[in-house]
């Protein structure tokens, strides 16, 4: 098996934080990405929306669409509401051959409101998650359907955040439900990223790359911040900065192990004036081939 490097733009196009990125354009990272060497990107709502323009556009530059993000209402929506409301990414997905959508749970997230502390998110008892759970499942059995693949976001904020809520959503959930694990997420909730990597790496069928830094994580625990006044700190940073604290040799070890096949993308949203984004994604990616090499992870060309 092997796997490819990808990444996400909002280094350069942060859409939580536009004001962030206001200097930067799409097809300036765009072209940074593809200069740099990543074989991918995830979609970003600045791209084209129909199918036949994203397909230029990313041919354009030489890249593949590895997954992109949707926004899921299933705690408040029906079944059928739902797949009407994801239909169209769905097809579009499928048509440009995509490993995934990224789906998490917003109807209820606080991780966009600049105003709450991130330490108030929504948390659901067992029976909550798991009636979720099932629910979920049948949107990724309809996804697979169709020929596309449901990968789950924990993210912070949100109501699946933790190690605990990542059982709950797994152990309710059917395989067509996979797991997108993210390093810098499970961190930040206080989970252990490895821990979770054992339990569920069956499941895993997308990989987040991000690190963290630990005082800017401990900054908005202990002061009580936002999730969005931590990305604005610099919470996050790629892999291979050493001012964060994952032991992303040690994962790599274990997705060799477990014969990982997928994508492995950057994802780590900053503020560019004080990390800017073409030096800190190459610096990601050239970790990231390092650590492969070290792991004897096969890098697809």
């Amino acid at each position: 098996m092997a796997v490819k490097i990808g990444i996400s733009l909002i280094a350069w196009q942060n859409d939580d934080l536009p004001d962030l990125t206001a200097d930067f354009t799409t097809e300036g990272a765009m072209e940074d990405a593809g200069r740099i060497g990543y074989q991918g990107v995830e979609r970003g709502r600045r791209m084209p929306a129909d199918t036949d323009g994203l397909r230029s556009y990313l041919d354009r530059y030489g890249v593949s669409l590895c997954g992109g993000w949707c926004s899921g209402s299933l705690m408040t929506a029906s079944l059928e509401d739902e797949k009407a409301a994801v239909r169209q990414q769905v097809e579009q997905f499928v048509a440009l051959d995509a490993p995934c959508i990224v789906y998490a749970e917003c109807s209820n997230t606080v991780q966009g409101d600049l105003s709450t502390p991130v330490r108030n998110r929504p948390k659901l008892s067992r029976d909550d998650v798991k009636s979720y759970a099932l629910k979920l499942t049948e949107l990724a059995k309809w996804m697979s359907d169709k020929g596309m693949t449901l990968s789950y976001h924990h993210h912070m904020g949100s109501m699946i955040e933790d190690s605990e809520d990542i059982d709950w959503l797994m152990e309710g959930s059917g395989p067509e439900v996979t797991l997108l694990y993210d390093t810098g997420h499970l961190l930040f909730a206080g989970a252990d990223p490895l821990a979770v990597l054992d339990r569920w790496g069956d499941r895993v069928h997308h990989v987040h790359f991000k690190d963290v830094r630990p005082d800017k994580m401990a900054w908005v625990r202990t002061e009580n911040h936002s999730f969005l006044d931590g990305v604005r700190a610099g919470v996050y940073s790629v892999p291979g900065d050493p001012e964060g604290c994952i032991d992303f040799q040690t994962i790599t070890d274990r997705l060799k192990a477990m014969d990982y096949g997928g994508w492995i993308v950057v994802e780590a949203e900053q503020d560019p004036a004080l990390a800017p984004p073409y030096e800190y994604s190459k610096l990601g990616y050239d970790h990231i081939v390092d650590i492969c090499g070290r792991s004897g992870l096969t890098l697809e060309n």
